[in-house]
């Protein structure tokens, strides 16, 4: 997608987003940095939580386009979406929301949160994989879009290429079952992940969920574990199925850029699981995960140093380590 200017402004336009978005967002925010935009992303606070005060503190008389998440896929927190909606509304700048965690999940209406685009994906939905949709206002404001590739004028001339029949009769099924389901399934799930929390913290000290307290979807958690090593952890709960970060950036041993963005410490940003309950989740596994996770946490602990300094109430930051 490329904005244009307001006429009269110089330079090709301000785009607004966020460090915590999801690489499908920042990845083409840095390309359009290179081809001239003007991008200012947003540092949200240690909750995770960006509002609409933010947006407003950075918007200029040259902002052309705000793209924020509407929750975010690794600690589950929900964005200002509607507030930030009016406020664009009220500036005259296209909003964009990157909904993919949030569709299917929670009730979704464009009208009241004031979204001109918002895109979302078929498998977070238990849809069919490789396929996708991307909402396009068409009054108050029409948003005119420029294709991407060009050649056959498919899907309204926005993408061209033979359409994926069978993934978008199964995407829209997907989206059928899952407003039919939603509203219970949250509430199961948030019971769900309020016991996962609750058992894991009430065994062990020193760790933490990431993101705000109340404001984040039923289904993730983050917790960050101190005094463990990253890899090690992860190993040590094989059987369960979880990541240090996003599923798209699992396979790197970098720390994640989200748990950094909000303050977390190296130390814990590698030492954090994501955990994602779902549709199928039963309390047994649950259960199941509690166990393993403290069983593996205190293993860990036992081989580590600065966990017997810590439990003997020294203050690691005022130690001096010597270098040899």
């Amino acid at each position: 997608m490329y904005a244009k200017a307001p006429a009269g402004q110089t330079g090709r336009g301000h785009i607004i987003t966020c460090t915590i978005e999801h690489k499908a967002v920042l990845d083409p925010c840095k390309r359009l940095q290179k081809e001239g935009f003007d991008v200012t992303f947003i540092d949200p606070p240690k909750d995770g939580v960006v509002t609409a005060k933010m947006v407003e503190e950075v918007m200029r008389p040259d902002t052309i386009l705000v793209t924020l998440m509407w929750a975010n896929n690794e600690i589950g927190t929900i964005n200002e979406i509607e507030a930030i909606g009016k406020l664009c509304k009220s500036k005259n700048v296209l909003f964009h929301t990157d909904a993919t965690q949030w569709v299917g999940k929670m009730p979704t209406n464009v009208e009241t949160a004031g979204v001109d685009l918002l895109s979302w994906s078929g498998h977070k939905i238990y849809g069919p994989k490789g396929i996708g949709a991307l909402y396009v206002r068409r009054q108050r404001p029409r948003v005119r879009l420029q294709a991407l590739m060009d050649g056959g004028g498919q899907e309204r001339g926005f993408r061209s290429g033979t359409h994926n029949i069978t993934g978008i009769v199964g995407f829209g099924k997907a989206c059928e079952i899952a407003k039919q389901e939603m509203e219970n399934d949250a509430i199961r799930l948030g019971k769900l992940r309020k016991k996962l929390e609750q058992g894991v913290l009430s065994q062990l000290d020193t760790c933490a969920v990431n993101g705000h307290a109340d404001k984040r979807l039923p289904h993730i958690t983050n917790i960050s574990f101190g005094f463990v090593e990253g890899e090690g952890l992860m190993m040590a709960v094989k059987n369960i199925a979880c990541s240090s970060g996003s599923a798209c950036t699992s396979a790197s041993l970098e720390p994640s850029y989200v748990l950094k963005s909000i303050g977390v410490g190296d130390d814990l940003a590698h030492s954090s699981l994501r955990l994602s309950l779902g549709k199928w989740t039963t309390e047994e596994q649950v259960d199941y995960a509690i166990g393993e996770i403290v069983k593996a946490v205190k293993k860990l602990r036992v081989m580590s140093p600065l966990y017997d300094m810590h439990k003997e109430g020294i203050d690691l930051s005022k130690v001096e380590w010597a270098h040899h």
